[in-house]
């Protein structure tokens, strides 16, 4: 059975950060994520996990200058001493909440530009390795241009062919299947060839990105195709309710903590 994780970035938005930790473990919840964790002090972030007894599945390593449009800046020439502290950064977080993989964002650059290219391979091998000291996977994520136009990883193949050529043991595709049905289509077949490589997995309806329970896509079919794959990592619930988070939650209550 998947273990799922609330987003809590995108979820139970009627709390406030750290009450949102509670929020989701009274809903059933028994692991988390959420885009990034550096307004909160990492022992603050602790203290939640334990009290409620859940894990942290994933976040991501500083963005850059998110309120001025940066989505990332790891393609981005000129940027990389800022990418390696703010690897630092991250492993402060990772060593208080014991998350075991952290996802790069790529940053806004056109794919074609070899200088882009060689940075984000650059920035990829740097991060890999000093997250491999501590045990950690380092995810990268191809993102669709409707959501965040211009972002410069938004091709699974491209991803697929990065993590093979670079050949690092703790290198891993998050699998967004939101972002994967509105790219490329063919998921079930996606997952079958992909997961080898895959370090999670995310879901939300299409096009809406709610709560995986109806529109484009047959989420019961593909939980129980993750589970007859094998997969044993997390999946998170990166979707924006339609309404109240409680109130969307009727198709998580089969997987729910009782």
């Amino acid at each position: 059975m998947p273990v799922f994780a609330a987003n809590l970035t995108m979820m139970f938005n009627e709390w406030s950060f750290l009450d949102r930790f509670d929020a989701a473990a009274e809903a059933g919840f028994t692991a988390v994520e959420y885009l990034f964790p550096y307004e909160a002090p990492p022992e603050a972030i602790a203290e939640r996990l334990a009290r409620n007894g859940l894990q942290q599945a994933l976040f991501n390593l500083p963005p850059g200058d998110w309120a001025a449009g940066e989505r990332g800046i790891a393609a981005l020439p000129g940027r990389f001493e800022d990418v390696k502290s703010d690897v630092e950064r991250a492993l402060d977080y990772a060593a208080a909440t014991g998350v075991q993989r952290l996802h790069l964002m790529a940053g806004l650059a056109d794919p074609s530009d070899e200088r882009a290219t060689a940075c984000y391979r650059r920035s990829v091998a740097h991060a890999a390795g000093r997250l491999a000291e501590k045990g950690i996977d380092l995810l990268i994520e191809p993102i669709n241009g409707r959501n965040m136009p211009g972002y410069f990883l938004n091709d699974f193949g491209i991803a697929e062919r990065l993590i093979d050529e670079l050949a690092l043991a703790n290198l891993k595709l998050q699998f967004d299947i939101y972002h994967r049905q509105i790219l490329h289509g063919d998921v079930a077949m996606a997952l079958r060839q992909l997961l080898p490589v895959t370090g999670h997995i995310q879901i939300a309806s299409v096009p809406s990105r709610h709560e995986p329970d109806g529109e484009e896509l047959n989420y019961p079919y593909l939980f129980e195709e993750i589970d007859r794959l094998g997969y044993a990592g997390f999946v998170g619930c990166e979707y924006t309710p339609r309404g109240g988070t409680l109130d969307g939650l009727a198709w998580f209550k089969p997987f729910a903590r009782s």
